[in-house]
């Protein structure tokens, strides 16, 4: 972008100059042709008084009016006598021995004026001017032009509009340039101003070349170049900026949900007494555009605090019932589990939602489990009013990561939840020394109290479930015991009848273990 800037600005200065160096061509020959209207002005009024002279024909007493008019004149350069196309007599050369010329007019207008564009009374060729002729007496008129007249050398022409042109000042002359309109332009490496006469038939055009006109603004070229650069610098860090921001996470994750990148896996869920599959968690899964596996604890927070975990749980919700409704339908004791964040349970449009993604799946409410965190209700009377409504409609109410939040009592009585999930963290430190090994039996004791049913997650050792099996309550486990998370395809057809092995579920614990110690559940 820095680069394209400076292109631009260079191309953009170079323009500007050369727009410029028009104008000034403009300016120039303005000025010239409003002389040159004066200069024919002033030439016709003193030919009507030079056609009743008293004097007789080139005689000394008229060649000394003669003179007389062209000192006092603005633009006068000659007055004389001419007949047949030669110059008999002038206020420069006095009486001629021999005539001079022949000139050849080029035009003649109505009054019998005749117009000359190369008048010569002397053989001085500076002289070179435009001239009338009226009678016998005729005027050599125009103004003597420098040069230079600014910064940029130019050129100036009279171009009669009969195509003849005549190079008044200037050097380089470009004879093949001729221009009779009023305006700029420019031919090949060639700018021009052209102003015509509105008198008589000349224009007047003043010319230069493109690499004066550049020369002289360089300053100009060098500002715009350096300005458009850093505008270019500027315009390339926010895109920079913008690029970047579309790339990280916030947004990838916003492309992911609207373009169908969100992946699930579903885990089974056992009844420890029965050794039976009863159900399975939707767990979701997402890799970033560069292949990379994001964290749901990252992506999910992600969307939580950019307020769009909505769009994810809807998502989340109508892939799993996509893959699993004819399985609800067709095992009616098997129950799907999805997660659902603090914001949806505030969320007006969450059961709305909810019924109508259930409605078209032609779902019963009772096998949709809504898994949520303790802190997702934590002191939100509308977050639990919905669990409320959730129970009300049919739904199993999961309190997922238990012992990890603002577990109380209180809490739990008022949440109307059915089942607690403990956390991992507890099942992990079985057969540990860990103090966190004493709260086990009191969640436990809690929850048959309540008549709470209770799922452990992270089971991965036979220790671990030989230690809840022995409790006398209704236990469920989740865990790579029974199964790592698998495709809903594998699922199903795991609760086809395959085993969990045939399904392609590893069933081994992260430790190694007799294969005669594994436990294979029973599909329910």
């Amino acid at each position: 972008m820095a680069a394209c800037g400076l292109v631009a600005g260079y191309f953009l200065g170079c323009a500007l100059a050369i727009q410029l160096a028009k104008n000034w061509l403009d300016q120039n020959a303005e000025l010239v042709a409003a002389q040159d209207d004066a200069s024919f002005a002033e030439g016709r009024n003193l030919l009507a008084g030079l056609k009743g002279s008293p004097s007789s024909f080139c005689s000394e007493a008229e060649i000394a009016h003669f003179r007389e008019l062209v000192f006092r004149s603005d633009y006068l350069k000659d007055v004389g006598r001419i007949r047949g196309g030669k110059i008999e007599c002038s206020a420069t050369e006095g009486r001629l021995a021999r005539p001079l010329g022949q000139f050849k007019s080029q035009s003649t207008q109505q009054d019998g004026t005749i117009a000359y564009s190369n008048l010569v009374p002397i053989r001085d060729a500076s002289l070179k001017r435009a001239g009338l002729q009226l009678g016998t007496a005729y005027v050599v008129f125009g103004s003597h032009l420098p040069p230079r007249m600014g910064p940029i050398p130019l050129q100036l022409t009279v171009n009669m509009k009969d195509g003849a042109n005549e190079q008044v000042a200037g050097e380089g002359q470009n004879e093949s340039l001729i221009s009779t309109t009023d305006g700029t332009g420019r031919s090949g490496e060639t700018l021009y101003a052209t102003r015509c006469s509105t008198l008589h038939q000349t224009c007047v055009m003043a010319s230069t070349a493109v690499s004066d006109a550049l020369k002289d603004e360089i300053v100009t070229i060098a500002g715009t170049t350096f300005v458009f650069g850093v505008f270019g610098t500027v315009i390339g860090v926010a895109f920079s900026f913008v690029y970047n921001r579309s790339r990280d996470l916030c947004q990838q994750l916003r492309r992911a949900i609207s373009g169908d990148k969100i992946q699930l896996v579903y885990q089974p869920i056992v009844n420890l007494n029965s050794r039976k599959v009863v159900g399975a968690e939707a767990l979701a899964r997402w890799n970033d555009e560069d292949g990379n596996a994001v964290s749901p604890d990252i992506f999910i927070k992600i969307a939580e605090e950019h307020d769009f975990v909505g769009e994810l749980t809807k998502k989340v919700l109508r892939l799993a019932l996509r893959s699993f409704a004819d399985t609800l339908r067709n095992h009616p004791d098997f129950r799907l589990s999805i997660n659902v964040s603090g914001a949806d349970l505030v969320d007006p449009n969450f059961l709305p939602m909810l019924d109508d993604t259930l409605k078209r799946a032609k779902v019963d409410a009772k096998s949709l489990v809504i898994e949520i965190t303790e802190r997702s209700t934590a002191e939100n009377a509308v977050a639990m009013e919905t669990i409320r409504e959730l129970r009300r409609r049919e739904h199993s109410v999961h309190i997922d990561d238990f012992g990890t939040g603002y577990s109380n009592l209180d809490k739990l009585l008022y949440l109307f939840a059915d089942t607690i999930k403990i956390d991992k963290a507890f099942t992990r430190v079985i057969g540990t020394e860990s103090v966190t090994v004493a709260i086990l039996p009191q969640i436990l004791a809690m929850a048959k109290s309540l008549n709470l049913d209770v799922v452990v997650e992270g089971v991965e050792t036979e220790q671990q479930a030989d230690y809840f099996s022995s409790v006398q309550q209704k236990i469920f486990a989740q865990g790579w015991l029974y199964g790592r998370p698998i495709a809903a395809e594998d699922f199903c057809r795991l609760l086809g009848g395959d085993s969990l092995r045939s399904a392609g579920v590893e069933v081994a614990s992260t430790r190694p273990a007799a294969p005669s110690a594994i436990r294979r559940p029973r599909v329910a």
